[in-house]
């Protein structure tokens, strides 16, 4: 009797461990990402990659005279408009001009561009677990408030990751052919930048944009599929769901969500411009104090950056540049949220994260 008892324990002990095993070997599978989620991951990244370059490129020279703009000083102006700035590029630089800055441009843009819609979608389904969870309601859907936090997470991790880029993008993007120094390109900025002011200098501006990404990036991410599903649940166009918005519909969608979070963040994204011409010597012939010294101008901050630039050029001065901006921005975001989505449903992508 004794023996049947402990051969009955064996087989039971053996029976659970075989059960743990199995536990364990399931749990494995579903952490372990599959081969379809990788390649879901890629087709994902590389819609965000072609979306961010084909929707920059299209806006290069607005791109470019924007900046110009926004760092140049009140007194010795060389761009006084959009059209005049075009015509002065042309005319002094030709049509190279109008696209200078544009490659390393799109060397920053296409992985910020992938890694922000990659991030977007990550954060939107990890905020909507968690908001199910804490509602209790497995069929609740993303709050516009809820969408901008997701936007400006995905902002702030592109942001941060490309920022060297970008940084050394704003300042090949000022040069002219009379510029006393050249950089070469993208490579040969970033090196040059290191050895003649230190690592810091490649995140000079990184506050303002930090604070800037946020309404930027959440109200366009926000507005957009807020818009979507407006449009969705209203049928005011006669749609039935969401695979029935077409190009036009969805550039308006992007064009209004482009314009509000332009309008936001755009003092922040002049202060940042700003704050990455310092410390650059020969910057002096493009930002100057008060327009009567030759030197370039300091800001020991942000909070510096504001002020010195209201007392010597005034309020305006933080708006510079923003009628090209304006005139960019709404088929730059319209072509890149369209450029995204039609690329992933080339690739087979399922691009609806409120499911």
């Amino acid at each position: 009797m004794a023996s049947e008892d402990v051969k009955a324990a064996r087989d039971t002990a053996v029976e659970k461990i075989v059960n743990l095993a199995e536990e364990a070997k399931l749990a494995r599978e579903e952490i372990k990402p599959t081969s379809h989620a990788v390649l879901s991951i890629c087709k994902s990244l590389v819609a965000g990659g072609v979306a961010g370059g084909v929707s920059r490129t299209a806006v290069a020279p607005l791109e470019r005279l924007k900046i110009l703009l926004q760092v140049q000083n009140s007194h010795t102006m060389k761009y006084n408009g959009t059209i005049q700035g075009l015509k002065y590029i042309w005319r002094t630089e030709g049509f190279k001009g109008l696209f200078k800055g544009n490659g390393t441009n799109c060397a920053r843009i296409v992985p910020n561009s992938a890694v922000k819609f990659f991030s977007y979608e990550q954060a939107s389904k990890g905020i909507l677990y968690l908001y199910r969870q804490q509602t209790g309601n497995e069929d609740a859907q993303l709050t516009p408030l809820l969408r901008l936090g997701a936007g400006a997470c995905a902002g702030i991790i592109a942001m941060s990751a490309t920022y060297p880029m970008d940084m050394v993008r704003g300042r090949i993007t000022v040069q002219t052919e009379k510029s006393p120094y050249q950089y070469r390109g993208m490579f040969h900025a970033l090196s040059t930048v290191l050895r003649e002011e230190g690592p810091r200098a490649l995140y000079k501006g990184w506050t303002p944009s930090v604070i800037g990404v946020i309404p930027y990036v959440g109200l366009n991410f926000a507005v957009y599929e807020s818009l979507k599903d407006w449009l969705v649940k209203t049928k005011p166009l006669g749609l039935v769901d969401d695979s029935e918005l077409g190009v036009v519909t969805r550039l308006a969608c992007g064009a209004a969500a482009g314009t509000v979070g332009q309008t936001v963040a755009y003092p922040l994204d002049v202060i940042r411009r700003r704050m990455q011409m310092v410390g650059w010597s020969h910057a002096s012939s493009i930002v100057t104090g008060d327009g009567r010294s030759k030197a370039p101008l300091e800001y020991t901050g942000m909070i510096d950056a504001f002020r010195k630039t209201v007392k010597y050029e005034g309020v305006r001065a933080l708006y510079k540049g923003l009628v090209p901006n304006s005139v960019k921005v709404v088929p730059s975001i319209s072509i890149a949220f369209v450029a995204y989505e039609q690329v992933k449903d080339i690739l087979g992508v399922e691009i609806r994260i409120s499911d």
